[in-house]
């Protein structure tokens, strides 16, 4: 069984960047020698990994990374923190 990861890193900027990965420690160690040009996190560097969790699927840690990535700031803030229950009442209104 291969595990699949979904992490969220802090940029220097306070920005949040979220990303999925199958080999979490090589993803890290890319992300913090900027081994990709131009990406979003070589940009804001330092990083620091935040927050993850491990999934046996990685088509579930997919569609996880895609979910936490239209998440609001606090929202996300509030998965880093802890704050399960929190996490119902932020999500995004929106009213036409």
């Amino acid at each position: 069984m291969k595990l699949s990861f979904v992490y969220i890193l802090k940029c220097s900027d306070d920005t949040f960047y979220t990303g999925v990965t199958l080999n979490l420690e090589k993803r890290l160690e890319e992300h913090i020698s900027g081994a990709h040009p131009g990406s979003y996190t070589e940009k804001r560097k330092p990083v620091e990994l935040v927050w993850c969790s491990e999934f046996t699927d990685i088509n579930l840690a997919i569609e996880k990374e895609k979910q936490i990535k239209k998440w609001s700031r606090p929202k996300k803030q509030a998965l880093i923190d802890g704050k399960y229950e929190d996490l119902p009442n932020l999500a995004r209104k929106r009213f036409e």
